[in-house]
């Protein structure tokens, strides 16, 4: 189960909040630790099922070496330009390797229903086009953390 802030609860999103907004957004920032302990960022398309954040990843990337070292992660996906606009989610754990790597599609029943997700809502397809250069992670998060600064202007 994942821990839930205990500060900001003013602006926090409940949980239907949460779905619908990590549903409707395309691009993350994915954040992983370097072999020397550094943070290294980069963003990333996503889909969210629910329960986890997938991230279909390079796999000759530094974010997939790092991961393979170190499968701690960090992921934020926000939008607004204004202040009182900015909302977000922050969600944290460890990143699960799931199916081949590189992904070529060879049937995997755990990836089904997030490649069909995926494929809808970045590329508009009903099925998932494989390079044979990226593969999945799957982030079900330990810590989340939200934010929706339009709450402290009664809009929402």
């Amino acid at each position: 189960m994942a821990v839930t802030q205990r500060r900001g609860r003013r602006i926090m999103m409940s949980q239907p909040e949460i779905d619908a907004y990590l549903t409707e957004q395309r691009t993350c920032r994915v954040a992983t630790v370097s072999p020397d302990g550094r943070p290294h960022v980069g963003a990333l398309w996503f889909a969210w099922d629910g329960a986890s954040l997938w991230l279909y990843s390079l796999t000759r990337s530094r974010r997939w070496a790092d991961l393979r070292r170190d499968p701690r992660i960090a992921v934020v996906v926000d939008d607004g330009e204004e202040y009182g606009e900015l909302r977000g989610v922050e969600l944290s754990g460890t990143a699960v390797f799931v199916g081949e790597a590189p992904r070529t599609g060879e049937p995997c029943p755990d990836l089904e229903a997030v490649e069909r997700l995926f494929a809808r809502k970045n590329f508009g397809l009903d099925t998932m086009p494989h390079d044979g250069r990226h593969a999945w992670l799957r982030l079900t998060p330990d810590a989340v953390a939200s934010w929706d600064f339009r709450k402290l202007n009664g809009a929402h």
